[in-house]
């Protein structure tokens, strides 16, 4: 199989002409031109979310004619997924922010609704219409289904039994586009699963307060359950159709406490062994009828695929040996899994979007995921490994600026979210961008991140501001060590968990760094925890208090990890960006933070981004924090 990349199929695509000579950092900056790819079932279109930098478009392109057969510009919406339902529909997902019903939510989040478009008419419609007592939210994905010989589509939304919330089921009919309720849930229900059939086959409840944990399962008698649990923490998860699609699939833990996937079946009788799962594994299922089929798991720094047909895992083998030395993502495929949208990500030319023809042996480009990064913006990462001062083994990427010798480079720690979230290989468009500028980036998968195992998980618990934030230091000693970096000009930015780090970095491990930069940082531990428990739960509040190691709300221990209490302690220039639209972490986050520090008379910004959210969702300001971050640590620690 042989590939030439190229940019041809992505102008005869978008049809609009890109800057010429995009300046360095909003070719970073700017949001993906390919942000997401879908294969219809027939394999002869390809649905794809595109943008200029700015505002969003859904284009459908035909394969074989190499046209395009529909244009749908969304503007500034959010549309964060686009699927096929049948060769003649697609479903999208759109977010906004904004502040619920009272009796729902007390607080703005992002909500999510859906929508179809009629690819021959070019005519779209929300899901959820014209129905009585429901929202026009939804919670979860759309989920498509063979239902009676037409593709429907099953959407979870909220409908109201005497003015309370409950999370209920709807089919809706493309054809005829009728929405209709096809089960109400009850106080507890969290999730549904649909069969292969298109009926309703399963139901988990939860409940915040008690932590009882159920899953309900379709059966003569009712919806008896077949499983359940207590746990406040972690509780199990229903995740979907087992592989013989006569049962549910399920995310539990073993006598151990060790990860596993187990399934129930109708009667409840008998339960199918538990797999291995591996901390960060998620599953793989069949495009059409939502059967489990295989499971993906970052491995190190290596994605590993593991399909249960031979047949898939061989077809798996040969599209990822096409791609030599790259990163090979499936993205969206054929319902004969003959046609596969892939993400390659190449470690000299960055990510693009490519469609695998498993018969004709052939694979064409659609285009780059970043249009305007060329070969000569995309600067090397290599992984690293070093022990923290107490000798656990840490590791973590080490980005370092195109042509420059590594060899005492100015530095930018740049800490993940989360925190039980982890920094993976290949392109990443905040880090790149640093790099452009002439700095070495440091990303650590600090103790407490996610994916490396429940050792290296749990050894974050209670070490929030305290190990957490002294790996990453030790990672800075490390490079240091070595000569690939100059201990004198290093600055911390990070964004929401990696924001407080940066605040952390000026105020709990000081004379590390010249300056630091929070995008959405906690400042106040005991008002985010206060927050987190009013506007969104006790599990909420539960994550964070495991990691801050506080034992409730009022613990003065919150008090000391908090930077906005240590602000007299800050020796260093504080950049604070925050969008107003954060429904993760509040604005108020920040202000306090900039009222601390001038009241404490140190130097601090604060840029509020207008209409902007916790995951920098617009193109216009992301760049714009972007160019922030990097014209702050320009000033305060030049790259020459």
């Amino acid at each position: 199989m042989t590939v030439a990349r190229g940019l041809a199929a992505l102008a005869a695509l978008l049809c609009f002409v890109s800057p010429a000579a995009a300046a360095l950092l909003e070719a970073y900056g700017r949001l993906p031109t390919i942000e997401a790819a879908s294969m219809a079932p027939g394999g002869e279109m390809v649905a794809l979310i595109v943008t200029d930098g700015e505002d969003r478009t859904i284009v459908v392109r035909n394969l074989a004619t190499d046209a395009v057969v529909l244009r749908a510009f969304t503007g500034k919406a959010k549309v964060r997924s686009v699927r096929w339902a049948g060769d003649g529909h697609l479903v999208f997902v759109v977010t906004v922010t904004s502040s619920g019903p009272p009796d729902l939510t007390t607080t703005q989040r992002e909500w999510a609704m859906a929508f179809t478009m009629d690819v021959k008419t070019r005519k779209a419609a929300p899901l959820l219409k014209n129905v009585g007592n429901a929202m026009n939210t939804i919670y979860g994905n759309p989920v498509v289904r063979n239902y009676r010989g037409e593709p429907t589509v099953f959407v979870q939304g909220v409908t109201f039994v005497n003015n309370q919330g409950r999370i209920s089921l709807f089919r809706v009919d493309l054809d005829r586009n009728t929405t209709e309720v096809v089960e109400i849930g009850g106080p507890d229900t969290r999730d549904w699963v649909v069969g292969p059939d298109g009926e309703p086959f399963a139901q988990e409840l939860y409940n915040d307060k008690t932590g009882q944990w159920a899953i309900r399962l379709k059966s003569r008698s009712g919806r008896p359950e077949a499983v359940r649990a207590t746990a406040l923490l972690d509780p199990p998860s229903m995740m979907g159709l087992a592989g013989d699609g006569k049962s549910v699939l399920y995310a539990s833990r073993d006598d151990k406490g060790r990860p596993v996937w187990a399934s129930v079946q109708l009667d409840a009788s008998v339960s199918a062994p538990s797999m291995a799962a591996p901390g960060n594994a998620s599953p793989i299922y069949d495009p059409q009828d939502g059967r489990l089929i295989g499971q993906f798991a970052l491995v190190g720094d290596a994605g590993d695929y593991n399909f249960f047909d031979p047949a898939d895992a061989k077809v798996w083998r040969s599209v990822s040996a096409a791609f030599v030395g790259s990163r090979v993502q499936l993205r969206s495929w054929s319902a004969d899994r003959r046609k596969i949208i892939v993400r390659v990500d190449s470690p000299t030319e960055g990510p693009a979007f490519a469609v695998v023809d498993i018969a004709s042996r052939k694979a064409t480009w659609l285009g780059q995921e970043y249009v305007g990064v060329n070969l000569e913006d995309v600067s090397p990462q290599s992984p690293i490994a070093f022990k923290a001062r107490d000798g656990m083994a840490l590791s973590g990427y080490l980005t370092t600026p195109l042509g420059k010798a590594a060899k005492a480079l100015p530095l930018i720690v740049f800490p993940h979210g989360g925190p039980a979230a982890r920094d993976e290989p290949g392109f990443d468009w905040w880090a790149q961008g640093m790099a452009s500028r002439g700095y070495a980036v440091l990303q650590v998968n600090f103790r407490g991140s996610d994916g490396f195992g429940d050792a290296h998980l749990e050894a974050g618990y209670g070490q929030w501001g305290r190990k957490m934030q002294t790996d990453l230091s030790d990672g800075v000693a490390h490079l240091a060590g070595l000569g690939v970096i100059d201990p004198g000009r290093v600055c911390i930015v990070g964004a929401s968990y990696g924001g407080y780090a940066a605040l952390a970095g000026a105020t709990l491990d000081t004379g590390v760094y010249r300056c630091a930069a929070s995008y959405g940082g906690v400042s106040d531990l005991k008002r985010m925890v206060a927050w987190s428990r009013e506007k969104k739960g006790r599990s909420a509040f539960r994550y964070w208090t495991r990691f801050m190691g506080s034992k409730d709300g009022q613990d003065e221990t919150l008090v000391k990890l908090s930077p906005a209490a240590l602000a007299d302690r800050v020796t260093i220039p504080v950049l604070l960006v925050h969008g107003r639209d954060d429904s993760v972490v509040p604005l108020e986050q920040s202000r306090v933070m900039a009222e601390a520090l001038q009241k404490a008379g140190k130097p601090v910004e604060l840029l509020v981004l207008k209409g902007e959210d916790h995951w920098l969702s617009r193109g216009e300001t992301r760049l714009q924090t972007l160019t922030a971050t990097m014209a702050f640590v320009e000033k305060h620690n030049p790259p020459n």
